[in-house]
C-alpha cells in the first residue's frame, strides 16, 4: 500500500539510481534465463522465460525506498506476484518459514524474506513503464517488494529456495545492512560495529587499517562516533565506515579512494583535498562540509546530500573537482553545477 509521505529520512526522486550491485550479466538473455526452484518443497523445478510469461501477468503500480535515503512515487513494473508463482506451481512444505532469492550477479547475491512478506508482497518483475527492464535494473528478471528497502528487491532472479529457517543475503551478511529492512522504521543498518566507548577510541588511534579492508562483516564499522577525528594516517582508502558520524573530522589531504562511507555525516569536517575517488557516498551528507581542491570521481551519489532542505551547502569548494558521479539526484545536480561552473 503506498503512503502520501516519505518515510524518514527520505529524498524524492523522479530518476531510477542504479542501487546495489552494478555490474550487470551482459551474457543474461531472454533466451538463456531460467529460473530454479528448489529447497522446501514437495517438487523442485525449473522455469524459462516463457514459463514466466504463461503465468497471470499483472501491473505493478508502487513508490520504491532505497537504504540510501532515495524514493521514486508511482512506479510502474509488470510481472508476475510471487504468490501466484507459488498457488499456481509450487508446493512448499509446512516447514517453510522464510524464502531466498539469489542471483545471476558475479557475486552471487542473494537476500531473504520470511515466507509471509514474500507472499503479501513480492513480485517476479520483467518490464518497467511498458518496456524490458534494463541490465543494470536486473534484466530479464528481478525481484520488487515494495514494503522493503530496495536491496530487498534482488536483480537478476536466478533461483528461488524455501527454507526452514533464514539465511542472512549478501548485503546483511558483508555490509550490515537490516535484516527486515522496512522503510517506515528506518531499519537500515542492523546495530553497532562497536559495542564500548573504548573500541571506539582503540579505532580512532589506528596507525593503520589494513584490518578493516577486508570483504567481510567483521571490517565494516556501522554508525560510529568519529566526531573531531584527526587520523594518524592520510591511507582511509577502502574503508567501510557505513553511518557514522563524522562532524567537525579533519581529514584534510586524506585518501578516502574507494571508500565506503555511505549515511554519513559530515558537517563541519574538513575534506580540502581529499581524494574520494571511486568512494560510495550514497545517502551521506555533506552540508556544511569543507570540500576545496577535493576530488570526486566516479562516485556513487544517489541521495548525497551537498546543500540541504534549509539551503546549508559546501563551506569551501574553491577547485572542487566532480567527475561522472552516478546516480545523482536532480536537485544535487543543480546545487553543484552552480558551484563549479560545469554541467553535473
Amino acid at each position: 500500500m503506498n503512503k502520501t509521505q516519505l518515510p524518514p529520512g527520505q529524498t524524492l526522486t523522479k530518476t531510477f539510481p542504479v542501487t546495489g550491485e552494478k555490474q550487470a550479466v551482459p551474457s543474461l538473455t531472454q533466451d538463456h534465463w531460467s529460473l530454479t526452484i528448489h529447497g522446501e518443497v514437495n517438487r523442485a523445478m525449473t522455469l524459462s522465460f516463457a514459463d514466466l510469461l504463461a503465468l497471470p501477468q499483472e501491473i505493478l503500480e508502487t513508490d520504491i525506498h532505497c537504504v540510501t535515503s532515495w524514493s521514486q512515487l508511482g512506479m510502474t513494473f509488470e510481472g508476475v506476484r510471487f504468490s501466484t508463482l507459488v498457488e499456481r506451481l509450487v508446493e512448499p512444505t509446512a516447514k517453510v518459514q522464510f524464502v531466498r532469492f539469489l542471483a545471476y550477479s558475479p557475486r552471487d547475491h542473494d537476500t531473504s524474506l520470511s515466507l509471509e512478506v514474500a507472499l503479501e508482497d513480492s513480485w517476479l518483475i520483467h518490464s518497467y513503464n511498458g518496456q524490458p527492464l534494463t541490465p543494470e535494473h536486473g534484466f530479464p528478471v528481478r525481484v520488487v517488494t515494495p514494503s522493503r528497502y530496495f536491496y530487498k528487491s534482488l536483480k537478476w532472479l536466478k533461483e528461488i529456495v524455501f527454507l526452514s529457517d533464514d539465511q542472512l543475503g549478501f548485503w546483511e551478511r558483508t555490509s550490515g545492512y537490516h535484516n527486515i529492512g522496512d522503510p517506515w522504521l528506518a531499519q537500515r543498518l542492523e546495530g553497532h560495529r562497536f559495542t564500548s566507548r573504548a573500541e571506539v577510541e582503540q579505532f580512532r588511534n589506528l596507525t593503520e587499517f589494513s584490518a578493516y579492508r577486508l570483504d567481510s562483516l567483521k571490517s565494516v564499522v556501522v554508525k560510529a562516533n568519529l566526531r573531531n577525528w584527526h587520523p594518524n594516517t592520510k591511507d582511509l582508502q577502502g574503508l567501510k565506515l557505513k553511518a557514522c558520524d563524522f562532524r567537525g573530522a579533519n581529514l584534510t589531504g586524506a585518501n578516502l579512494q574507494h571508500a565506503n562511507l555511505t549515511l554519513g555525516n559530515f558537517a563541519g569536517a574538513n575534506l580540502e583535498h581529499a581524494d574520494l575517488s571511486g568512494a560510495d557516498l550514497e545517502g551521506a551528507n555533506f552540508s556544511g562540509a569543507y570540500l576545496a581542491g577535493a576530488l570526486l570521481r566516479d562516485n556513487l551519489v544517489s541521495a548525497t546530500v551537498f546543500q540541504n532542505e534549509k539551503g546549508v551547502g559546501l563551506l569551501s569548494h574553491e577547485n572542487l573537482k566532480v567527475r561522472r558521479p552516478q546516480g545523482l539526484l536532480e536537485s544535487q545536480s543543480v546545487y553543484l553545477s552552480g558551484l563549479t561552473g560545469e554541467s553535473i
